[in-house]
């Protein structure tokens, strides 16, 4: 088993820093593809913004046995951790839009690679989230500075090599200003991501815009200056909470309110926010009309131990939030979400999968019945079924 336990993070997870970043910038021409239009419009012909669904999963978390297991996958020859991921492939793939979020580091290729409690996973695996169908991922977390600045700038590398976005960190300041933008249906989106801590890891000298920090006004001046660089969607993703608590916390419960009040017109500035960090599932809310994934659990991780010192099988446990927009009646409106889903998921360590876990029960995996009930009573803890969330294979 792969300890996993962090002395003091329980505490640590709930402070928030408010270091100054530099502004997201109005620019354009950044604007990256998410899936490309199946029916090509003829040149000249009208048509109407189409509808997109945005797919969005939790925590990729290699731990020395999830390595292992990749070279392993591999036949010796490298890293290869596409077949863990080929149990979610078709739900990710299928998106117009697919949102993953890459927890670590990566290393110089060929190793040495660690994994907790300071990450250097390999590069390979940017290569299979392209592969599973993700388009972008956010790379802001707790372990975003585990290698310094050489770590980071290797991992957005690997990502930008493998055609897959990124949101969070950066090389540069003028990266750091620039949001992330990507196409999908008729939708330009904005991804945004921050995290409440770098585990006392300081910011590289002269570098304060390497890692973005919560800070609610900085998160608002982003999604505004997204909104005036041409998105029609932001989505913010948020790496916050408690660790080992199902329930959101305090401050996930405060800063949720404030971040979905905020409007700029008729429009809220931001339309979804996406969790990760607590390596748990927690719930799913509408609040004040936004929906909020509290946290989707982990994705890829290996045995997970508690603060108890005990294995814990939600830390393998997590969702697929899957959310259709439909685009506004008049220019300028609101992109409405006209459904909203989960897959649960769960990574079985003894197999090294992904496991969907409706699509395996109904080939006859019983046993996944306890993990994948135990999931929904999670997500549907605060009233979201009563808002239309449902539970989808």
């Amino acid at each position: 088993m792969t300890p996993r336990t962090r002395p003091g993070a329980a505490a640590l997870a709930v402070v928030l820093l408010t270091t100054a970043t530099g502004c997201a910038a109005a620019d354009r021409s950044t604007a990256g593809q998410g899936r490309p239009p199946e029916h090509p419009v003829a040149p000249g012909a009208a048509s109407a913004p189409a509808p997109f669904t945005l797919v969005a999963s939790g925590d990729v978390l290699p731990h020395d046995s999830i390595i292992r297991q990749a070279a392993v996958d591999a036949g010796g020859a490298g890293y290869d951790f596409r077949p863990m991921f080929s149990g979610v492939r078709s739900v990710v793939s299928s998106a117009d839009l697919a949102i993953c979020h890459m927890e670590t580091v990566y290393g110089e290729q060929g190793g040495p690679y660690t994994g907790y409690p300071a990450f250097k996973s390999p590069p390979e695996i940017a290569v299979a989230l392209k592969e599973t169908g993700y388009d972008s991922c956010s790379t802001a977390s707790n372990h975003t500075l585990d290698d310094g600045a050489g770590g980071l700038r290797r991992t957005l590398d690997a990502l930008d090599k493998a055609g897959v976005r990124h949101a969070g960190s950066a090389r540069t300041a003028e990266e750091a200003a620039r949001p992330t933008l990507l196409r999908a249906g008729g939708a330009t989106v904005a991804q945004l991501a921050y995290t409440y801590d770098t585990n006392g890891y300081p910011l590289p000298e002269g570098q304060p815009w390497a890692v973005n920090l919560i800070d609610e006004q900085k998160i608002l001046s982003d999604a505004r200056a997204a909104r005036k660089a041409g998105a029609d969607v932001v989505v913010v993703s948020v790496h916050w909470g408690t660790e080992w608590q199902s329930a959101p916390d305090k401050r996930q419960l405060t800063l949720g309110r404030t971040l979905t009040a905020s409007r700029t017109g008729d429009r809220p500035d931001i339309d979804l926010v996406i969790g990760t960090h607590a390596h748990v599932p927690q719930a799913y809310e509408k609040v004040n009309g936004t929906w909020i994934v509290y946290g989707m659990g982990d994705q890829i991780a290996g045995d997970m131990i508690n603060y108890e010192g005990a294995h814990d099988r939600r830390g393998n446990e997590g969702t697929l939030a899957r959310f259709t927009f439909t685009p506004p009646a008049a220019g300028g409106g609101r992109w409405q979400v006209t459904k909203a889903e989960f897959v649960p998921q769960y990574f079985d360590t003894a197999r090294g999968r992904v496991v969907n876990l409706n699509e395996a029960i109904g080939k006859g995996e019983l046993r996944y019945t306890e993990p994948r009930d135990a999931i929904r009573d999670v997500v549907l803890s605060r009233g979201a079924a009563q808002e239309g969330l449902t539970m989808a294979d």
